[in-house]
């Protein structure tokens, strides 16, 4: 089923600010992307996802039609929803790590494909489909190194965990064709084995769902970095409209800097979600193949 609220894969996107922001929440924009896009250089956004960001402004935002309360509440419920019903669907995961020469162009990219499915003792876990390819210059990366993208949370503000974040109200705007309110969220006490979203989401006006998020993980160490020694921190995801009633993320996406032996190179990591399909169940799940035996003489 398609939904006239799902973002086109390959259209770019323009956000347009139709209310507007709260001067403490321009501040907050202005220093997470101060850190992303300073370290971009040449680089020029993906095709499929152009983003205009949140510009400064002098005035508040009018306030949404509904209780600021009531819009939380109810997203907050439909995160846990789809929080739910996402374990229940598989779908195809490529994450690519690219390389920018001078010019701004890739210079070498590394790629992994993966999909959840069952093992051979019933647990769901994140098979790797395809051999990862490399042709980086700089890095040398294998398919275990990317494993801490798997322990960020998809659904960051489901209702357990609204009590551990300040929720603020700061305008409206446009996210494709959809208006959205936006919601700065920060964590009220940051922990040292417990990483917290640190961020903005943008939340369907009509349908009160979140449909975009951009920001960060921290502890009391820091920003968190998913990829060991790689500057990638700050995403900005996107989400799918699947079967019709549920928004998963299908696109993210962090830009850095890495500084190794006196040069500094600009990379990119994009991770993007297909092909959702309702996971196969154990029973139906491919069987293991069979061990050879030697046949007695």
């Amino acid at each position: 089923m398609t939904d006239p609220r799902s973002f086109p894969c390959q259209k770019r996107l323009s956000l347009f600010l139709h209310g507007v922001v709260l001067l403490a929440v321009a501040w907050m924009c202005g220093a997470l992307l101060h850190a992303q896009d300073a370290a971009q250089g040449p680089l020029a956004p993906p095709p499929e996802h152009h983003v205009t960001r949140v510009g400064t402004v002098s005035e508040p935002a009018a306030p949404p039609s509904l209780p600021e309360a009531e819009i939380v509440k109810h997203f907050s419920q439909k995160e846990d929803e789809y929080l739910l019903s996402r374990a229940g669907y598989t779908y195809r995961k490529t994450i690519r790590i690219q390389e920018f020469g001078p010019d701004g162009k890739p210079s070498g990219e590394f790629e992994l494909v993966t999909q959840p499915g069952w093992d051979v003792d019933g647990k769901l876990v994140e098979k790797v489909v395809e051999k990862p390819r490399s042709t980086l210059q700089h890095l040398y990366l294998r398919s275990e190194d990317l494993e801490g993208l798997q322990r960020i949370p998809a659904f960051p503000l489901t209702s357990s965990q609204l009590a551990k974040y300040d929720l603020k109200y700061v305008g409206k705007e446009q996210v494709d064709e959809i208006d959205c309110y936006i919601f700065q969220a920060k964590a009220r006490m940051v922990e040292r084995v417990k990483a917290y979203f640190d961020g903005i989401v943008w939340v369907d006006a009509k349908y009160l769902e979140v449909v975009k998020t951009y920001g960060k993980w921290v502890t009391d160490q820091g920003d968190m970095h998913m990829v060991a020694d790689l500057p990638f921190s700050l995403f900005e995801t996107y989400r799918e409209n699947v079967d019709g009633k549920y928004w998963f993320p299908n696109y993210a996406r962090s830009d850095g800097t890495l500084n190794l032996k006196g040069l500094e190179i600009p990379v990119r990591m994009v991770v993007k979600w297909t092909d959702f399909k309702p996971l196969p169940s154990k029973a139906q799940a491919p069987a293991p193949p069979a061990t050879a035996t030697a046949s007695k003489p």
